[in-house]
């Protein structure tokens, strides 16, 4: 399992040259071949071309939405003191931390391209993996903004309150069952 460093007390890893093709490119690439061949022989080479435009709409869309996650992942650690972080959502900071955690989740706005850098960048700044898991489950089941607009909007309140009490603990659950099967892994 890849651990999260603090990059203020430990020395920068040697970095492995990174492939640009490798075997899950390869795979990945040849089912989009594949499926490319399926539409043109099925729909034609407009509906194909179609998808090839819209794909490369949807990437020129997503691509700045990543790269700021990214960019928060990787400045986050520098700008929250590790100490501060550890106390609140490390590993000693126990059920307070993962409900804090676990709230933060819920609160964010935003989509994975967003929830998951900064699950990453408080991992590096001082959060512990029960804390990470909590606040990214918390997004998951929680997120204010996905229940308050959508679900609310689309589906009876009751169904609405009974998922989300329902879910309410599952994010804190989760976060201790972490915290104690990396204790007794240890």
């Amino acid at each position: 399992m890849p651990s999260l460093k603090n990059t203020e007390a430990d020395p920068p890893p040697i970095r492995k040259k990174r492939q640009i093709i490798d075997g899950s490119l390869l795979v990945l690439s040849a089912f989009t071949a594949l499926a490319g061949i399926a539409v043109f022989l099925s729909s034609g080479a407009g509906r194909a071309l179609e998808i090839v435009a819209d794909t490369f709409t949807f990437l020129a869309v997503l691509s700045p939405k990543i790269a700021a996650g990214i960019f928060i992942a990787a400045t986050l650690p520098l700008m929250l003191p590790k100490e501060h972080v550890g106390r609140l959502i490390g590993r000693e900071s126990g059920l307070r931390g993962l409900l804090i955690a676990a709230f933060c989740g819920a609160a964010i706005l935003g989509g994975p391209m967003m929830t998951f850098p900064i699950a990453a960048g408080l991992g590096v700044a001082g959060a512990d993996l029960g804390a990470m898991i909590a606040f990214i489950s918390g997004w998951s089941l929680l997120g204010l903004n996905r229940t308050l607009i959508w679900e609310f909007s689309f589906l009876p309140a009751d169904l609405v309150w009974t998922r989300y009490l329902l879910s309410l603990p599952v994010p804190i659950l989760l976060g201790l069952a972490v915290r104690t099967f990396l204790q007794v892994r240890k």
